[in-house]
């Protein structure tokens, strides 16, 4: 199954909602809060506490927004139900080697839950799209700043179920 759209895990989901949650419930109402109070100190012009305020509810709002129109255009897709665990779909961990034989491990995951350092790859980053119905064995390129580069699929795993 190839995801089209905004395809998630159903922990990335859970990550964009948790924020949302903190967001709407824990941050906007403390700015809120100061900016109320710092309101009824006057001269709204010069006060600091009040003009951070107001830019930071802004901000809190572009991201709540943000965040509401991405878990409404998310497609949960659980990795460990996916029906073909022989070929690179989305949710798979893949190891590959390139031409030197260096080994990386990836996990393909949502744009909105990827993570380089911990080696998540967006789905449609260029290395994913080019290892995307991958079986093992298969060589595939990428072609990246640096130039094209070759790899082999080594393995390919899901989460059990």
């Amino acid at each position: 199954m190839q995801p089209d759209g905004n395809p998630i895990t159903p922990a990335g989901l859970a990550a964009l909602r948790a924020r949302y949650d903190h967001l709407l419930g824990t941050e906007r109402p403390a700015i809120v809060e100061i900016v109320s109070w710092a309101a009824g100190n006057g001269d709204r012009s010069e006060n600091g506490d009040y003009l951070y305020g107001r830019k930071r509810m802004r901000e809190i709002d572009r991201e709540l927004n943000f965040l509401a129109k991405r878990m409404k255009a998310a497609r949960v897709i659980d990795p460990a139900r996916q029906p073909d665990k022989t070929r690179v779909l989305f949710g798979a961990t893949i190891e590959i080697a390139d031409e030197d034989d260096a080994r990386m491990v990836l996990t393909l995951v949502g744009d909105d839950e990827q993570d380089a350092s911990a080696r998540r790859i967006g789905w449609s980053a260029p290395i994913a799209r080019a290892l995307r119905g991958a079986r093992v064995g298969d060589l595939r390129k990428v072609s990246l700043p640096g130039g094209e580069k070759e790899w082999e699929v080594m393995e390919i795993s899901y989460p059990a179920e």
